[in-house]
């Protein structure tokens, strides 16, 4: 069996990054209460959006997954409910928290971020809506179009986007989808890596965006036209071979590569690998196991950290407890919220092998203990 209560840690940890934010948010208090550290002033009017669609996008999977535990499923109804009730705040224009998707060009990246939320838990986030909440919601994300994105990952932002809005059963661009698509094949470098922009970037870019976006945007439009679907197998096997290059990026002590832009965003770094395991894809010779024993030994390293919350629970710039230098002009105390991608495999239920094998070594474990290891390869 698994380590005893892997899963209600991870439930625990989960909630206790999101609680603050959607609890302030769904009683329309968000703005008033959010403390927001900041090296730009400019980022106050953006971080609210980070906070909300940053959080949702890795806690969706769990909302969307009835819970076998009874104790668990209360609390996951309990937050749908919450959540649904934050997202009317976020999109009523008349709300005191009405969120801004419209103002400068920082939403594209949030709006997305809330976009890959609902193709995550379409039930929990669209389906489950009051229609008028519904709606709110459509024409707020519809806004984020008056931008153009840079020429960088960007372009996923705007494509997630739309692929949403299709999903949602609005009017939908295209156009938008196949320059991200195709752009993203031409700045592909190999064994499972991809530019951001033309040139290769040292940082976790891969995992924090341009794999996940990939992989979900193409699985929800791969069937419009012949040339997107001949795309889905390469995707999916590069994002299958990042994997594999994650799950070695964690140390035996459950520590990773500083490297990088955007560090403050914590174990979010490996929302790549998250994604991966649930969706049951793992690379041959990663057992779920490994990855729930190496990601839990990454979660308690950095959230246990002192100083990584406030007296009031919300998460403070750094990455192993409070270290604002690690935090770029473009972070907020908002942005730090991507850390909650991390959690993607609760929406594996509780009886999967991913909750249930016995503990496993991950790789580095195996290959610092002296052990026999496979031979790594690259993908051709």
């Amino acid at each position: 069996m698994a380590t005893e209560n892997d899963r209600a840690y991870w439930v625990q940890t989960m909630l206790r990054i999101a609680e603050p934010v959607l609890r302030a948010l769904a009683a329309r208090k968000l703005r008033a209460t959010m403390p927001v550290e900041c090296k730009k002033e400019e980022q106050r009017q953006f971080t609210h959006l980070e906070a909300f669609a940053r959080t949702l996008v890795g806690i969706a999977p769990w909302l969307e997954q009835p819970a076998q535990d009874a104790e668990e499923e209360k609390l996951r109804v309990a937050y749908g409910k919450l959540v649904r009730e934050a997202m009317d705040a976020a999109t009523d224009p008349d709300s005191p928290d009405f969120l801004n998707f419209a103002e400068g060009m920082q939403p594209i990246v949030d709006t997305a971020f809330l976009a890959h939320a609902i193709l995550r838990a379409p039930n929990t986030l669209w389906h489950n809506l009051d229609a008028k909440v519904q709606v709110n919601l459509a024409t707020a994300m519809k806004t984020s179009r008056t931008r153009k994105p840079g020429f960088n990952n960007w372009l996923l932002f705007a494509a997630m986007t739309e692929t949403a809005l299709g999903v949602m059963g609005e009017d939908w661009d295209h156009m938008r989808v196949d320059f991200a698509l195709k752009q993203h094949e031409q700045w592909y470098l190999g064994d499972g890596m991809y530019g951001d922009g033309v040139e290769y970037h040292a940082d976790y870019y891969n995992s924090f965006v341009i794999q996940p976006m990939l992989v979900d945007i193409i699985e929800h439009v791969q069937e419009h036209y012949e040339d997107w679907g001949k795309m889905r197998s390469n995707i999916l096997k590069r994002a299958q071979r990042y994997a594999t290059v994650q799950e070695r990026s964690i140390s035996p002590e459950g520590t990773f590569p500083a490297i990088g832009r955007s560090l403050a965003y914590r174990f979010g770094a490996f929302q790549s690998l998250a994604q991966t395991a649930l969706r049951r894809e793992l690379p041959t010779g990663v057992t779920p196991a490994q990855v729930r024993g190496a990601l839990t030994a990454v979660i308690r390293r950095l959230i246990e950290a002192p100083g990584t919350f406030d007296e009031g629970g919300w998460l403070r710039i750094g990455l192993c407890g409070h270290q604002p230098e690690l935090g770029e002009p473009y972070i907020s105390t908002g942005s730090l919220y991507l850390c909650s991608a991390v959690f993607l495999p609760l929406g594996l239920a509780a009886d999967d092998a991913f909750w249930q094998d016995a503990d496993a070594p991950w790789t580095t474990q195996q290959v610092w203990s002296g052990q026999k290891v496979a031979i790594d390869s690259a993908l051709y």
